[in-house]
């Protein structure tokens, strides 16, 4: 009989170049899918990759003083990179897309020339807002105070030639989708995305770029790059040999079973993307399942923000099946949770050290004691003391499965520990010290004790293996388990454990975490982490020369805010400032810091300058005053900083 497919993907990751645990909780949680269904015995195919072009991709690359190959090259293969994490995660992806592989550049030209030729796409020219961080987008009414809607940060303007593919067109289409079927879920993401994005009125997609060169190049318009989001969504397709050569899978696997994403790309996932297999005539992704967000003191992990947690110091310091285990059992999937530390450690004590490593190491240890190791052939049963125990295990892999197939590990993990907790309980009410006084008469009746424990033991470790799987490997190996008892079908039904089982007793698996001395730690390293951060400084040696406070007081220190900047013609170092220094008249200074800011970046911006300088001419141009500056030398390279002032101060004001 063929095995069933599953084909499972994680959204493609943007290179970030500081990893943070927000990355590895969606890609853990298809793991544990995955490695589910690898369990129940389907042929699974689990895809993850990294997402390469784009403008901020490009801008970083020049930041660094790299090319963006390079830059990227550096965060997915170097050390600490994206495919180390997935190792260190015990992540088990059967494939490993990246966008600038040579077959996915060649499927997306071919995508796009396909949708053009369908006459979805047509060149036009994109004004509105553009969100570099999420690659998005935006029209004016979009926008949130102002800013991105997705991230809050700030947006730009953009005007250029453009492709733009005939969205509106599949509008009814994709809102039908939402509605009436269960292609999206959690449902309450429905709502959002109909009345938030179609409802509105769904405006056709800009789908090239003109204005950055790091992305894939339209074959038969070469100025245009292909907009990211068309290249990042279509890996789902390429990585199985859509319009290439290099897998042969298309068939086999596609359409998706699910696609887990963050929240943040719900939209690209739910209305772009059925919009595209529409247009190029292909079948949908089964569901796509948005989950939430890991959130640390009430925001969003994030770079930006300062706040990510690092998963290489937690998994070094926990264990990292400890750490997938907690990231999977304390969060609702589709929902968003609060972490911390503080949580993680308690998680740890309670359910793994307490609950089931307390339960493993004291029945290991009472079988090798009482038994040897193992077990008699001659056990007594107790209907009245067993019965709940035996049921409440022999029906788990029931009430697991349901949860799993919904996509709601914390309940699984809860069915799990709901027969754990059970089982220390039956030690407790069973007494096996107590039997063990008189071993000639309570022997075989000890004997069945220890029998239930283990087979409860075996149980529960085959359905964590998907959360634990190194960490479960290890309970079946020292309760005794056989290759046949470590099976979906084993756990079925009560008894596979062979009755005369010999235990194994090995290292304590979950050793309990003293709070105190963790958080300690965790601190000690996070603070030696942002000093090794911290870039190679040099700064400008301190003058000796006393200047005299009368001297000092005649420079004139004055706020200005910035009416206009631009480059001054035929100077690769100068701007020219138009100033409100706050005596009605404007100010003109030069400056030149043309290698560190961009004109447009430094309007409405409040500076500091000196006012009372004679005036000189540079380029043919009167400058009058200096704007103060901050410079030092980084890693070889000069960095220069304008002083800016808190915007509240209010041109003209005196600096003192």
């Amino acid at each position: 009989m063929e095995k069933k497919r599953f084909y499972i993907t994680t959204p493609i990751y943007y290179p970030s170049d500081k990893l943070h645990i927000g990355h590895t909780y969606c890609t853990v949680a298809t793991d544990a899918m995955a490695r589910y269904k690898r369990l129940t015995g389907c042929d699974v195919l689990f895809l993850t990759g990294t997402d390469e072009h784009g403008q901020k991709i490009e801008d970083k690359a020049k930041e660094a003083g790299v090319t963006p190959q390079e830059f990227v090259d550096r965060i997915v293969t170097g050390p600490k990179g994206v495919l180390d994490l997935w190792k260190l995660m015990d992540i088990s992806n059967d494939r490993f897309i990246r966008t600038t592989d040579s077959y996915h550049v060649t499927a997306i030209q071919r995508i796009f020339r396909k949708m053009y030729d369908n006459g979805d796409i047509y060149k036009g020219k994109y004004v509105g807002k553009y969100c570099k961080p999420c690659e998005s987008f935006w029209t004016e009414s979009q926008l949130v105070d102002g800013k991105c809607p997705d991230c809050g940060r700030e947006v730009v303007d953009a005007e250029e030639e453009a492709y733009f593919f005939r969205l509106s067109k599949y509008a009814d289409r994709v809102q039908h989708l939402l509605e009436d079927t269960d292609f999206l879920e959690p449902r309450s993401r429905v709502n959002e995305m109909v009345n938030n994005f179609i409802k509105p009125g769904l405006e056709d997609l800009c789908v090239s770029r003109t204005s950055f060169t790091w992305g894939i190049p339209v074959d038969f318009d070469p100025g245009h790059v292909v907009y990211v989001w068309v290249d990042a969504l279509s890996n789902y397709i390429t990585a199985l040999g859509f319009m290439n050569n290099q897998y042969d899978d298309y068939e086999k696997f596609w359409p998706a079973d699910v696609h887990f994403v963050g929240k943040e790309i719900v939209r690209f996932h739910s209305i772009i993307w059925p919009a595209m297999l529409m247009s190029l005539g292909e079948p949908l992704p089964k569901k796509v399942y948005g989950h939430g967000w890991l959130l640390l003191d009430g925001g969003k992990m994030s770079k930006s923000k300062g706040n990510v947690v690092d998963p290489y110091i937690l998994a070094e310091m926990f264990g990292v099946d400890a750490l997938r285990f907690f990231l999977l059992r304390t969060f609702p999937f589709g929902s968003d949770g609060n972490f911390s530390n503080e949580l993680l450690i308690n998680t740890i004590n309670v359910d793994l050290a307490n609950d089931l490593g307390n339960l493993l190491s004291r029945t290991v240890s009472m079988v090798g004691k009482y038994f040897g190791g193992t077990l008699p052939e001659d056990q007594a049963e107790d209907p009245e003391k067993d019965a709940e125990l035996v049921a409440m295990a022999s029906a788990l892999r029931g009430r697991y499965e349901e949860q799993m197939e919904k996509f709601q590990f914390q309940n699984a993990l809860a069915e799990i520990f709901k027969v754990i907790d059970r089982a220390n309980k039956y030690i407790d009410e069973n007494a096996p010290w107590v039997l063990a006084r008189d071993m000639e008469a309570n022997g075989p009746r000890l004997a069945r004790v220890m029998y239930n424990l283990l087979e409860t033991l075996r149980i529960s470790a085959v359905l964590l293996t998907p959360f634990i799987p190194g960490s479960a490997a290890k309970v079946l190996d020292q309760v005794g388990a056989c290759q046949g008892c470590r099976t979906w079908e084993s756990v079925g039904e009560w008894g596979a454990l062979s009755r005369t089982v010999t235990v194994s007793r090995g290292e304590n698996l979950f050793p309990r975490v003293d709070m105190e001395k963790a958080l300690a730690a965790l601190e000690a390293k996070a603070e030696e982490a942002k000093r090794a951060a911290l870039p190679d400084l040099e700064l400008e040696p301190q003058l000796t020369e006393k200047v005299d406070f009368d001297t000092f007081c005649k420079s004139d220190f004055r706020a200005v805010k910035v009416k206009a900047c631009e480059n001054v013609k035929k100077s690769a170092k100068l701007l020219k400032f138009t100033l409100d220094d706050g005596t009605g008249a404007d100010r003109q200074i030069l400056s030149g810091i043309a290698m560190w800011y961009k004109p447009e970046e430094l309007v409405g911006k409040t500076l500091m300058a000196i006012v009372n300088l004679p005036p000189r001419k540079m380029m043919g141009l009167e400058s009058n005053g200096m704007l103060i500056s901050a410079v030092h030398t980084e890693k070889g390279e000069e960095k220069l900083n304008l002083l800016m002032l808190d915007d509240k101060i209010p041109a003209g004001a005196k600096m003192c």
